[in-house]
């Protein structure tokens, strides 16, 4: 019986973990971002105020993928 090789995974699978730990950061930055701009339109006289707090959720967000990648060498062996 003829078995074809569709895919092969070769390399460490922790990069592959990484990159799917990498979207959830990537949509919440794209979010609060956007939200934060939107914001900033709309009443341009709070924009300091969203902007102070658009920072600090940015780096709570990227807390999340820094932990990605962390975990993806914490579990290497």
């Amino acid at each position: 019986m003829d078995v074809t090789t569709l895919a092969e995974l070769t390399g460490n699978i922790s990069t592959v973990g990484y990159g799917l730990a990498a979207i959830g950061p990537g949509i919440g930055l794209g979010i609060l971002i956007g939200k934060t701009i939107e914001g900033m339109a709309r009443q341009p006289e709070v924009a300091g105020q969203l902007r102070a707090t658009m920072f600090i959720g940015v780096a709570f967000v990227e807390v999340l993928a820094l932990l990605g990648l962390v975990t993806g060498f914490i579990f290497t062996s």
